[in-house]
């Protein structure tokens, strides 16, 4: 997510850092606050560093505290932060935001790491009447997927653009947006991901009578 320049950083200690796929890290830490799902942290490796926003990833009854990311090797953050091992200390900010996804029944979509708020509401018991709409390029970058089915069942879908499954319908979310003609167009819908992602996206729900404050954005850089 994009930078943060102001909020007060605390030094943590890592407790693990799972590789999901060959550029994506599920890294978690204590946690020395709580939290609402869907909000975001500032990440730093230094306290003197310019900290990066990332979505808080876990629920808010574990005992720890988790981010998704992918490494983006020419990034100041993520090649570093990637490497981490337990015991290792970072700094993060109190968590802060207002992507918090209280409506129902609301529709939720995500791209690739954008899940990672969408993860923290689930866990957090905070998912009632939604259905999330997951899209991604690869079967493997559908992070914690069985876990989403196994909480949401059929109210999780799956589009993937170069691979197909039993459980992905083959081609972009927005393809599928774009055909559907029962899109509810009084839900809320919460967006998580890229820029250009959320542009589409909005741009597809207007055109289908979606109003704009019906559509709430938080966007990954």
């Amino acid at each position: 997510m994009n930078q943060h320049k102001t909020k007060e950083l605390k030094a943590v200690n890592v407790i693990s850092n799972e590789l999901l796929t060959d550029d994506v890290h599920y890294i978690s830490v204590d946690k020395p606050f709580d939290f609402k799902a869907g909000q975001v942290i500032a990440v730093a490796m230094q306290p003197t560093d310019e900290p990066r926003l990332y979505s808080i990833a876990s629920g808010i009854s574990k005992k720890h505290l988790s981010i998704l990311f992918d490494v983006k090797p020419e990034g100041e953050l993520t090649p570093p932060l990637s490497v981490v091992k337990p015991g290792d200390t970072i700094y993060i900010s109190e968590p802060f935001g207002k992507f918090l996804c209280l409506d129902s029944p609301a529709t939720w979509i995500a791209t690739g790491t954008g899940i990672a708020p969408f993860i923290s509401l689930v866990e957090s018991k905070q998912a009632n009447n939604v259905n999330l709409l997951h899209g991604a390029r690869t079967l493997d970058k559908f992070f914690f997927q069985d876990y989403l089915e196994e909480q949401l069942g059929n109210n999780y879908q799956r589009f993937c653009t170069t691979e197909a499954s039993e459980k992905t319908t083959e081609g972009r979310l927005t393809s599928y947006l774009k055909n559907s003609e029962n899109l509810p167009t009084n839900n809320k819908y919460y967006l998580c991901g890229s820029s250009q992602m959320v542009i589409d996206v909005r741009e597809i729900l207007i055109a289908k009578g979606v109003a704009f404050d019906n559509i709430i954005a938080e966007i990954y850089f």
